[in-house]
C-alpha cells in the first residue's frame, strides 16, 4: 500500500530541526509509514543503513530501550561521523519521559528524529506542546477511498460498499469475511480506543462515555451541542447529564481522534457561531460498529466521507450557514437560514461544498443550490453528487461526480 501523501509531508520535513511527529487514530498505519516506506526511501535515497536507527520499542527484544538513559545513550554512542543520521522511533510512549529524551536528541547536529506512538496520552492533538514547540506533526488518517481502492481488486460500486460498511483501517484490506471485519472493528472500539479513554482520564461513568459515542454515530452530521445532548439523556435514558459532562467526553473523543468536530460559520456574516456545531467520525467503520450496523444511512456516511477526505487535502472545514431573504405572496418578508455542507478553507483559497446522494429533478437541484446561490463571492462552489457526470450547472456551479472527487486529488481544481 503506498500512502504517497503522507510520505511526502515526512519527506518535506527531512531537516528541518524539529521532531517529527507522526500522530493519528489507533490502527491508522503509522507504524508501516515510518518503519516501512519512510525508511526504504531513505535507502533509495542513498543513506547507508548504518546511518538509519530503526527501533520498534514494543518489540521484546528491544524492551532495554524503553529505558530512558539506556535509549540516550545508545543513539549517542551510534553516531560516529558528521554525516545525517536518521532515528525512526516507533511507539515512543513505550519510553519512560519520553518528551525529555526527544529534546536531547535535539542537541545532536546531525541527527533527525522522527517518532510514532499510540496510546491514550501521544494520541493527544496537544502532544505537541509537550516537545517546547520543537515538535512539527503528520496526522494520520485512515485510508482514504482512493488508497483503500489501491488495495481492493474490486469494482468502485463494491468498493464504495465495503469502504462506507466497515471503513479505511489498513488491516481490513487483509479480510474477505464481513463477520471478521465486524469482529476486528468491535474488538479494536471497545479493547483499544474506550480503553485508552477511561485510562487517561477520570471518567466516573463510563457506560454513559459510550452511550454519547453511540448517540454522536446515530446522527452524524446533525447540528447539536452539549445541553442538547444532555437534555437527550434526561429524555431518552432518564439519567440527568450536566453539559460540562457532556463537553469533557466530547474532548476526550477528538484528544483521541475518535470524532471531529465542524464549527459553524456564517458565511455572509464572516463570523463562527458558538453553537450548535456537527461532529463526525474519523472512520466510518467505527461508527457503524458503535450502531451495530443497524443504520447504513448513505446519505450521511457520504457526507461523513466527503469532510474526511476534505481534511486529507489540507482544508480546514467549517459547517456554512447563509442567511436567505424571500417574500410570500401576502408580500411579507421572511428570513430563512440555509445550511452550506462545507465551507473549505486553504491559505487564501476558498471553496463552498455541498453533499447529495442524488439530484434527479430540476426541483432538487434548486432545493441543494439555493444556499450557495446566495453567497455573494467570486469563490468556486461544488455539488458533490454519486451518480451522474461531472459537468458545470447553468448557475456556473460544478456538479461533481463523488467518484471523480474521491479517486481524483486534483478534481476540486477543475
Amino acid at each position: 500500500m503506498k500512502r504517497d501523501l503522507y510520505l511526502e509531508k515526512l519527506i518535506r520535513r527531512k531537516h528541518n530541526g524539529m521532531i517529527k511527529v507522526v500522530t493519528g487514530i489507533r490502527r491508522c498505519g503509522k507504524t508501516y509509514l515510518l518503519l516501512n516506506l519512510f525508511y526504504h526511501y531513505l535507502l533509495e535515497c542513498g543513506v547507508d543503513d548504518n546511518h538509519i536507527i530503526r527501533i520498534a520499542l514494543d518489540d521484546r527484544i528491544n524492551k532495554k530501550y524503553r529505558n530512558p538513559d539506556v535509549l540516550c545513550e545508545y543513539i549517542h554512542d551510534a553516531v560516529k561521523d558528521d554525516q545525517m543520521y536518521y532515528v525512526l522511533l516507533d511507539e515512543v510512549q513505550m519510553v519512560a519521559e519520553f518528551e525529555d529524551v526527544l529534546n536531547s536528541f535535539l542537541h545532536i547536529k546531525n541527527v533527525d528524529t522522527y517518532v510514532t506512538g499510540s496510546n491514550a496520552k501521544f494520541l493527544s492533538k496537544d502532544i505537541i506542546t509537550e516537545f517546547r514547540g520543537r515538535g512539527d506533526q503528520i496526522h494520520l488518517y485512515p485510508l482514504s477511498f482512493s488508497e483503500f481502492m489501491q488495495g481492493r481488486n474490486v469494482d468502485r460500486n463494491q468498493g464504495w460498499y465495503e469502504y462506507t460498511m466497515y471503513g479505511g483501517l489498513p488491516k481490513l484490506l487483509e479480510m474477505e469475511n464481513e463477520e471478521d471485519k465486524a469482529n476486528y472493528l468491535r474488538d479494536i472500539v471497545k479493547e483499544t480506543y474506550i480503553k485508552d479513554i477511561l485510562e487517561r482520564n477520570d471518567v466516573r461513568n463510563p457506560v454513559e462515555l459510550e452511550e454519547l459515542l453511540d448517540y454522536l454515530a446515530s446522527a452524524i452530521g446533525g447540528l447539536t451541542n452539549p445541553k442538547k445532548l444532555a437534555d437527550t439523556f434526561k429524555t431518552v435514558k432518564g439519567t440527568p447529564v450536566h453539559p460540562d459532562t457532556i463537553k469533557k467526553y466530547l474532548d476526550y473523543f477528538e484528544d483521541s481522534f475518535l470524532i471531529s468536530r465542524a464549527k459553524r460559520y456564517d458565511v455572509k456574516g464572516r463570523k463562527y457561531i458558538g453553537t450548535p456545531m456537527k461532529f463526525y467520525f474519523t472512520d466510518c467503520g467505527l461508527r457503524n460498529v458503535r450502531i451495530n450496523f443497524r443504520q447504513y444511512e448513505e446519505t450521511h456516511i457520504m457526507e461523513n466521507i466527503i469532510y474526511n477526505e476534505l481534511l486529507v487535502r489540507g482544508y480546514n472545514v467549517d459547517v456554512g450557514m447563509v442567511e436567505y431573504h424571500y417574500y410570500t405572496e401576502e408580500k411579507k418578508k421572511v428570513q430563512k437560514q440555509l445550511e452550506v455542507d462545507f465551507v473549505c478553507n486553504q491559505g487564501s483559497k476558498r471553496i463552498y461544498v455541498q453533499s447529495a446522494l442524488a439530484i434527479p429533478t430540476k426541483e432538487k437541484e434548486e432545493q441543494e443550490q439555493l444556499s450557495l446561490r446566495n453567497i455573494n463571492d467570486s469563490f468556486k462552489k461544488i455539488i458533490i453528487v454519486k451518480d451522474g457526470p461531472t459537468h458545470y450547472n447553468e448557475s456556473g456551479i460544478l456538479i461533481l461526480n463523488l467518484y471523480d472527487f474521491l479517486l481524483n486529488e486534483d478534481s476540486l481544481n477543475q
